[in-house]
């Protein structure tokens, strides 16, 4: 067995960042920048008004001031003349400032009678213009790698950006393995169970920005995995599920070297997870994961995870553990790395009771996993340990 670092580790080698491809703006959140965009027009594109009232020079802002009123700037609609002395120019919020005037006087401190204005109360020190560029300018740039939120999109449309270079998503196939297996909707037989971790994996993996084809349940026999492996031709990435422990109906590994698995390593010191193969198979990085539901989804977490965020050529740093204080005690751990399932309640965690990796209840109502780490002694009420939010 080798440790969860050094596993996580060599799956690293198995993966590298997808080419890019262009798309439009429109289908882009979500996508991670594949390169720096840089804007293409200054915004605003001309000192706008950041207030409704009236465009004037600033020598003149002086309270009791009386200036006539000469044109009106509306959003999309300028003023074309130029403010002279004792000149106004009645103007509204995003308007473009016409020429001369450097100095907005917002309405509430204006009366008005006619095309004259008095300027009624003193006006603060405050232009209320927005200069030319104050947001960006031409060349400003947007840098990747990024996974693009929807204030990107805005700043993207903004800089009269439309299409967007973005990395490939990741084409990942799922094969459950087992003859106990059908899919959610069918009726199982009375030794059957539903194949419950591809979806889950499924929801993590598109979650993540790639994009995960759940192929037919492959059953325990040579000529159906030879299928599946045969229908994932093509994906970056291959996860089986199941089937790839030592027991007689476990043939994942034996199926997957006759069709050239170059096998990385098998076995993990982790708990959940300790059946973990992984290895490259027709130039498709392979991973075989434990059946057990538990175990799947703690180990696309730890393991699958991070090869999606390489693929994307987003950070691939390990997380950073947090700390919580214990509010029950712990037993002393095992010799291998264990992952609780746990609760988390501001600083203060406690460990579920029942950690069985086939309790699918528990996972669900966890937020975090406690990490002991291998032969972790004894801890008591109130001492510090470290998790992983879920």
């Amino acid at each position: 067995m080798i440790t969860v670092d050094d596993a996580l580790a060599q799956l690293m080698t198995l993966v590298s960042v997808l080419e890019a491809e262009d798309v439009p703006l429109i289908e882009a959140a979500g996508r991670v920048l594949a390169a720096d965009v840089s804007a293409r027009r200054d915004q605003p594109p001309f000192a706008a008004s950041a207030m409704d009232g009236y465009a004037l020079k600033s020598t003149e802002v002086e309270q009791h001031s009386i200036l006539k009123v000469i044109g009106e700037s509306a959003a999309g609609h300028r003023f074309d003349g130029q403010v002279g002395p004792g000149q106004a120019v009645r103007i509204f919020t995003g308007a473009p400032v016409p020429e001369g005037a450097d100095f907005v006087v917002i309405q509430e401190d204006i009366t008005r009678n006619g095309d004259l204005i008095t300027i009624a109360n003193a006006p603060s020190s405050n232009s209320n213009i927005r200069a030319k560029g104050n947001d960006f300018a031409i060349g400003s740039t947007l840098d990747a790698p990024r996974v693009l939120t929807p204030s990107d999109i805005a700043l993207l449309a903004s800089m009269n950006v439309a299409t967007v270079p973005v990395i490939r998503r990741p084409d990942v196939a799922l094969i459950s393995t087992g003859d106990e297996l059908v899919m959610p909707g069918d009726t199982p037989g009375p030794d059957q169970i539903i194949a419950s971790n591809t979806f889950g994996l499924k929801a993590m993996i598109d979650a993540l920005g790639a994009h995960a084809r759940i192929l037919p349940i492959a059953r325990d026999n040579t000529a159906s995995l030879r299928t599946a492996f045969k229908l994932a031709r093509g994906a970056d990435l291959v996860i089986t599920i199941g089937g790839a422990s030592v027991g007689d109906h476990d043939l994942v590994g034996k199926v997957a070297a006759d069709l050239g698995l170059e096998q990385s390593f098998y076995k993990v010191a982790m708990r959940p997870g300790k059946p973990l193969m992984a290895g490259r198979m027709n130039e498709a990085a392979m991973v075989g994961l434990p059946g057990n539901p538990v175990s799947a989804m703690i180990c696309g977490k730890i393991f699958i995870a991070p090869m999606i965020e390489a693929m994307l050529g987003l950070d691939t740093n390990a997380p950073t553990l947090l700390k919580a204080q214990l509010t029950e005690p712990l037993t002393a751990n095992g010799p291998r790395q264990h992952y609780m399932r746990a609760l988390l309640d501001g600083s203060e965690i406690r460990a579920f009771d029942r950690q069985d990796s086939a309790l699918l209840t528990v996972l669900a109502s966890a937020n975090a996993l406690l990490i002991r780490a291998p032969f972790d002694p004894a801890r008591k009420t109130g001492e510090i340990v470290d998790y992983l939010p879920l």
